[in-house]
C-alpha cells in the first residue's frame, strides 16, 4: 500500500474512534478499533516495515493512531497530530 492511501485508512479508523459515545459503548468501539488494527498489521497493510498503533491519549482520552516504523519505533504518521493534541490538552487544563 502506497502511503498516499494510508492516511485515509487512519483517518477513517481515527473518526470512528473519536465519537463521545457512553462509557460502555467506548469501550466496545476501542475493542473493536483495536481488533481492526491487529488485523490490519497482520495482513501488512502497512508494509513489511511498519505498523499501524492504537492508544488513548492520556490526557484528552482521545484515540491516536500512527503508523511506525517497526525497527526504529519512528512515528511516521499520527491522527490527530501531536499539534492537535497539544491544544486539546489546553482546552481541557483548568
Amino acid at each position: 500500500m502506497d502511503s498516499g492511501s494510508i492516511s485515509p485508512v487512519v483517518t477513517s479508523l481515527a473518526a470512528a474512534a473519536s465519537n463521545n459515545p457512553k462509557p460502555s459503548e467506548r469501550m466496545t468501539e476501542h475493542r473493536e478499533l483495536i481488533q481492526a488494527v491487529r488485523a490490519l498489521n497482520g495482513a501488512e497493510v502497512f508494509g513489511q516495515n511498519e505498523e499501524l498503533t492504537f492508544q488513548l491519549d492520556r490526557d484528552t482520552h482521545r484515540p491516536v493512531l500512527r503508523i511506525v516504523d517497526r525497527k526504529t519505533g519512528e512515528v511516521l504518521k499520527q491522527v490527530p497530530p501531536e499539534s492537535v493534541l497539544r491544544w486539546a490538552r489546553r482546552l481541557n487544563t483548568p
